[in-house]
This record gives C-alpha cells, structure tokens and sequence, in this order.
C-alpha cells in the first residue's frame, strides 16, 4: 500500500516530494520502490518508528506537510504465531509517533488503520466509523489498539489526526503471504492452493490504486479528528477469490485444498462508506478488471517475487501452507 501509494503521488501530483521513512522489515523491501529511486521528488531514510532520537530527526530535516503512517505488522497468521512485534510496531511504533507529531507541531498526520478493527461482521450490518471495536486477532487487536491512540491524541492533545481504515487491499506489490498473490504464485507451480476452513469466510477487496486515490482525498478533503472507511464494494468469499484467480490464469479448480480453519477467523468483514463517499471519492475498478491487472503484475514481475519463495508461510515446495 505504501510504495502504491508514493507512486501514486509522484505520477499524479507534480511539485509534490515524498520521503519515505521505513525499517525495511521483510516486507518492505527497496525492491518495491526501484523505480522511483532517481524520481527528482523522491527521498528515502532508513528508520525505526522505535528510534525516537532519529524519527524526530527525521521530521525535524524534512518538515513535513503530512505524515502518512503505514507502518505496521499485517499478517494474521504471523500475528498467531508470534504477536510481539505487532504490538511493537502497531501499538508502542504508533505512540512513538504520535508523540513525535504532538512535540513539533506536525501539521497533519494520517495513520492507516483497517476494517478488522470492527471485527467478525457476520450476521450485523457494514460498520459504520463509530461502531464498537471487537478485534478478533492479535493483529486485529494491535492495529485497534493504535487507531484508539490516534483518536486520544486528538481528543487530548489536539494532534491533528485523521485516520482511515480500508478494506481487503490487492493490487502490485503486495507481499506474498497475503491470499490473492500467494494464491496466483502457487497456481503458477501447479501447488495446492490452501483454504481456511473451505473458504466461506468473505471479504470486502479494494484495489489498491483506488485506496492511493482514497488516501489522496483524505488528505486534501478529510477533517483532523475524524476516522473514515474505505470500502471496495466487492464482498467475495475466499472461495470465490481463488475460484476467479483460477479461472483467469486457466488452472484446475483441483488445486483447492480445504485445510483446517485457522484459530479465531473471522466470518465477514464489511463497512459502510458514506463519510468518504460524501467528500467525492469513490472506487472505479471492477473486481474482474482489478485482479486481472495484478495477475498480470505477478506474471511480469517474477524478479520480484521469485527470491521470496523460501518464506514459511507460502513456500512453494511445501504441501501447502
């Protein structure tokens, strides 16, 4: 979502500079922003949201107009086996910052939540932005943890916040552990294609080009205080993801194998939109058009994805994981 989102800008908005400010966990390789190393509006900084001394550093040399906080821990498996780096960096990372924010005066600070703070949604109506959090993971329960600080340190503070949480992101770039690009990498090897507890459980997919746009317009339009949903409108079940995906790239659906459901998963995700939909955006990529694009990516892009294959968590040579 963040090297999308910097090439969204640097395309779109000219005159605008971007600074990226990253630890360079697993997932957040060089790699994903190659192409705009030499844009002349691009700047990189090796950081920790941890390292208190550089982070002020950081804001201080570069003044920021906006800071956008996408860092964070993101895979649910990985949050049941191991949650203390995702309270490290998406609760301790994200007061680090907002405390940063509130000592030199940041005049706009965007944190990036997600529509797993609602929690599982089957059975009850899309979230609205005040609905109660009920986090069902410790990933969930982090990230619910950090969009509540944010809104304190408004609240308290007068940190002039805003937050968003979006829905199901797909798109380039994406790490593959996540479902769409480890599903499209598995059915390129001709591997089983594992699914939780058959696949019923849906989710809402937004491409991510059109959280960029999204984002973009809760910079410029949103009010400081505020959380907005992002919503794709496209609530698919699992299944039917990887049927699709299948489908596209021309592979049997003999592939799916019905694995053991993973602990505490949440049946549905789903939110309401109207807070940002009243400030003029809305999602403009089909749900076909959009994971078409993405297999594409991954099928052109295999220097990027194809170092990765070792990783545990969607390794091609093991039965399925």
């Amino acid at each position: 979502m963040g090297s999308n989102f910097v090439r969204y800008v640097l395309e779109r908005h000219s005159g605008v500079r971007v600074v990226v400010y990253d630890k360079l966990t697993y997932a957040g390789r060089l790699d994903n922003l190659r192409d705009v190393f030499d844009h002349p509006g691009f700047g990189f900084v090796y950081g920790d949201l941890l390292d208190e001394e550089r982070l002020t550093w950081a804001i201080r040399e570069f003044e920021p107009d906006v800071v956008v906080n996408f860092a964070a821990e993101t895979h649910v498996d990985r949050s049941i086996s191991e949650p203390a780096p995702f309270i490290e960096t998406n609760v301790v990372g994200v007061f680090y910052l907002l405390e940063a924010a509130r000592r030199l005066d940041v005049p706009r600070l965007v944190h990036i939540s997600t529509d797993e703070v609602y929690g599982d949604r089957w059975g009850l109506p899309p979230a609205e932005e005040d609905e109660c959090f009920r986090p069902g993971s410790p990933y969930a329960a982090s990230k619910a943890a950090g969009d509540l600080f944010a809104q304190s340190y408004w609240r308290t503070y007068r940190v002039p916040v805003i937050v968003l949480r979006p829905s199901n992101n797909y798109g380039p770039f994406q790490y593959p552990e996540k479902l769409i690009p480890r599903t499209i990498i598995r059915a390129l090897h001709d591997k089983p294609i594992p699914l939780y507890g058959g696949g019923w459980q849906k989710r809402d997919w937004l491409y991510v080009g059109d959280f960029s746009e999204a984002l973009w317009t809760v910079i410029t339009k949103g009010v400081p205080g505020e959380a907005y949903n992002v919503p794709g409108f496209n609530e698919k079940s699992n299944l039917e993801v990887v049927r699709d995906i299948l489908r596209v790239l021309g592979k049997p659906e003999t592939l799916i194998r019905v694995v053991e459901d993973r602990p505490g998963h949440d049946r549905r995700y789903a939110m309401r939109g109207d807070k940002i939909l009243g400030l003029g955006w809305k999602p403009r990529t089909p749900w076909l058009e959009g994971l078409k694009k993405t297999i594409e990516w991954y099928l052109v892009n295999r220097w990027w994805w194809e170092p990765l294959l070792g990783d545990k968590f969607f390794a091609v040579d093991t039965p399925w994981q």
